[in-house]
Formats: C-alpha cells, structure tokens, sequence
C-alpha cells in the first residue's frame, strides 16, 4: 500500500503506557503514527526505531503544559502532515500533589482537559481530510468516585486529594466537553468519543506518586498490562457516528454524571483557546 493510501493516527502520550502500547497496535495493523511527546521513545527496541528511521512514525516534541511550546509543535504538524484520520489525546496520568502549568491552571486540568481541546481545534482542517476522522478522549472511571463536580474549580481546586481529585475531574471534565461538542464536529464529518481503557498497571519506577498507597498494591497485582488499555482506544476507530459524544466503558456506551454541567466546560476550555492559546 502506497504511504499516501495509509491511515494516519496522532497519538499524545505515544511513547510510554497505554500510548506506546497503542502506538505499537496502530503500526501493526498498517497505520502511520504521528507521535506528540515530550521525551524520547525506548531506544532498545531495535524494531521501533527502525519504524521511525522509515517514517512510519514520526515525532514531534512539547511539554504539552506549555502552550508555547505546544504552539509551536502544532504548527509544525499542520505544516508537514497533510491529514489525519484518528486524533488520541491520550497524555496524562495523575500526579502525586497540587500543581500548576506554566499558565497557571492545575496540570491535571491543563493536560488532560484543556490542551486536547486545543489540539482538537488546531488539527480540525487535517481531521477533515481523513477518512473518516475520529477523535478519541482517553478517559476514566475514576469520576465515577466524585459526589460533587464544580466547573469554576477546576483550574484552581481548594483541596487536594489522589486520583479521586483533580485527575478525576479532569477527566470528567473532558468527557463533559466531548458530549457537548460531539454534535457540533459530527456535522463537519469528524466523530467524537470518550473512552474509559480501565485500571492498566502503568506504574513505572519513581513514577507512582499519583495513585493513594492503598491502591498500588492492587495495581501492581491486578492491574492488567498496558496494551488491554490500548486495545479498548484501538477499538474504539470502529464505532459509528451514531455514537458521537458517547463515553464507552468496558466496550460499550455507559451513563455518566453532572451531564448538566457539559456546555460549561466546554465554554471554559473555548475562552481559555480564544483568549488565550490563539493571541500567542
């Protein structure tokens, strides 16, 4: 098949846990992977290196909490890609404390809410050449711990808590303004959906701060490898338009809370784009 012919993928998070096992399962099954990362893939893994030696992957770098470099990353996407037919915005992970991006908002809600709205909006013209374009939300069922869910906190939350705070909401939150704006991107040809790759052992060393200590154990026992994860985001470039803005949980479409809340952040994450990641 012709490179031409072939289906590109952008990943964030492409080069450790779910998003390397995910970039692996794109390459074998014939795609092209773009790859948005702030470090380097595993040097000894001759036949990795070899993909991205050929093209088959090919690399940009950002710290995705920095709008600047961000910008700059993206720009160089839309100037050498000529389209994309699958968006994973799949970087993050939770962090062990309270901490804020470069622009001031808590990381987890920068990283994993607010940039893949940017990076949805930025790459819209190369999504609509694809064919057809799918975006895809890495989420998680963590929120499903959350009793209470205020939108005007999330940039600046008043407490702290492992997993069940700030990751959690931010990843309701993107799930929020998947559902809301899914309707919209449907019309111009791209499908939208959230998905939940469950609780995969991604624990690396002096990398675990994020999860609660009671927890880690069975993460560490039980948690399924990386790639089960990776499988349920793969899966998810065959669902239908039909299901746009829908939040898949164990493979099939699941109900979630504070659905009320969903045209408010999507207006927090357009006026942090417009005001300010478009003037830069």
């Amino acid at each position: 098949m012709l490179k031409s012919e072939r289906k590109t993928a952008l990943v964030t998070g492409a080069n450790s846990g779910i998003g390397l096992e995910l970039t692996k399962k794109l390459i074998e099954n014939g795609w092209m992977v773009v790859a948005l990362i702030r470090s380097e893939f595993p040097k000894e893994d001759p036949e990795f290196q070899q993909k991205i030696r050929q093209g088959d992957i090919r690399i940009y770098h950002a710290d995705l909490s920095d709008f600047t470099q961000l910008k700059s990353a993206l720009m160089q996407i839309k100037e050498k890609e000529t389209k994309l037919d699958a968006l994973f915005n799949n970087a993050g992970g939770s962090f062990p404390n309270l901490s804020f991006s470069p622009q001031g908002r808590e990381l987890h809600y920068e990283i994993q809410t607010v940039v893949p709205f940017i990076i949805t909006m930025e790459l819209l013209d190369l999504l609509k050449k694809g064919n057809p374009a799918i975006v895809i939300q890495t989420s998680s069922d963590a929120f499903h711990f959350k009793r209470i869910f205020v939108p005007e906190e999330l940039a600046n939350p008043p407490k702290f808590h492992k997993l069940i705070g700030p990751y959690a909401s931010s990843k309701l939150a993107i799930t929020l303004w998947t559902h809301a704006l899914a309707p919209e991107l449907k019309r111009e040809g791209v499908n939208m959906i959230s998905i939940d790759p469950g609780n995969n052992n991604t624990m690396r060393k002096g990398r675990n701060g994020g999860l609660p200590l009671i927890i880690r154990p069975f993460i560490r026992l039980f948690g399924p490898h990386p790639s089960v994860g990776a499988s349920r985001l793969f899966a998810g470039l065959e669902r239908s338009s039909n299901e746009a803005g829908l939040y898949i949980s164990k493979g099939k479409p699941t109900e979630f809370k504070f659905k009320q809340h969903a045209p408010n952040v999507l207006l927090q994450v357009k006026t942090v784009y417009e005001k300010e990641y478009l003037p830069l």
